[in-house]
Formats: C-alpha cells, structure tokens, sequence
C-alpha cells in the first residue's frame, strides 16, 4: 500500500510538471504568433514607404516565426498528449490502490474472523473440537485464497477493460486534437 501511495505521489507530481510544461510551451507559442504578426505589420509599413529591404527582412522576420509557432504547436500537441497518458496513468493507479485497500480490508476482517473462529473453537476443548477447529481453519485458509484469488482475477479484468477503454478515449482524443491543429493550420494558410 505505502509502495503504490507513494508511485501515486510521483505520477502526481510528473503530471503536475507535464501540465506545467504545456502552459510554458502554449505562451511560447503564442509569443511567436504575436512576433508574426507583429513582423507582417512591419512588412505592410516598409512596402507602404516603400523601403523593399526592409520589407523583405519583416518577411523573412516572419516567416521565421512561423516556424517557430508551428514548431512549438507540434510540441503542444506532443506535450498534450503526454499529459493526457500521466493523467490515464494517475487515474489507473488511483483506482488500482481503492481497489487494493478494499481487498486489504476484505482480508483483514477475513482474519480477524479467523482468529476469532480459532478461538471460539479452541474453548470448546476435546479432540473433537480441535479436529473441527483444524478443518475450520482448513477451511477459512481456503476461502481466504479463493477470496484472493477472485479479488485478483477482478483487478486483472477491470484493468484490461480500463486500459483498453483509456486507449479508444486516447485515440479519439489524438485524432480530434490532430483535426484541430490541422484546422487551425488550415486557417492561418
């Protein structure tokens, strides 16, 4: 329990970073379409004074940023859906340590009954009672297992089903980020 607590804190704090790093590479992204914008003006100013090298090297300016925007919209997405896997993976392990401590509970009190059971036998005294005592015991010990193992066998198929269904979400997610920036690629063609 303190190992996956503590994985969860380290997934915490990456997703935190990833999320970080995807507003730093947003406003750098911005930054460049405002020097694009900011070089064309400057352009549209130098062809009206007529001042063609001037106006020649705003463009070149420009297109420059362009670049640069378009290198850091590649990263944005890149980053984005790196973010998203850190997130997906947050939540599988948030849900994998829910489910853990159920079964631990589940365990516990399977124990405690256990033991209380033991007990309960082990006062009845006489051979007879220690023979019922050693099958109950036999018994709770067999339960518990199958418990386990059910409560595995559980955790193995909600997890296949998570991650499968995590991945279509994913995937859909991707696609439709990818039809935006070819939009948005699109518009400032």
């Amino acid at each position: 329990m303190l190992d996956m607590e503590n994985q969860l804190m380290q997934v915490k704090t990456q997703v935190a970073i990833a999320i970080a790093d995807q507003h730093l590479l947003t406003k750098r992204h911005k930054e460049h379409l405002d020097a694009m914008a900011d070089w064309r003006r400057k352009a549209e100013l130098a062809i009206e004074k007529q001042k063609e090298d001037l106006a020649r090297a705003a463009v070149e300016k420009s297109l420059q940023s362009e670049r640069l925007a378009e290198g850091f919209a590649q990263q944005i997405g890149d980053q984005a859906q790196e973010t998203e896997l850190l997130r997906s993976a947050y939540s599988r392990l948030e849900r994998k340590l829910a489910e853990t401590r159920s079964a631990c509970e589940i365990l516990a009190a399977q124990n405690r009954r256990a033991k209380s059971t033991g007990k309960a036998n082990a006062a009845r005294g006489g051979v007879l009672d220690q023979h019922r005592s050693a099958v109950a015991r036999l018994k709770d010990s067999v339960e518990r297992m199958q418990a386990e193992n059910a409560a595995n066998h559980v955790l193995l198929e909600s997890g296949d089903i998570d991650d499968r269904i995590e991945e279509m979400e994913r995937d859909e997610r991707v696609t439709r980020l990818l039809a935006e920036l070819k939009q948005s690629r699109a518009r400032l063609e």
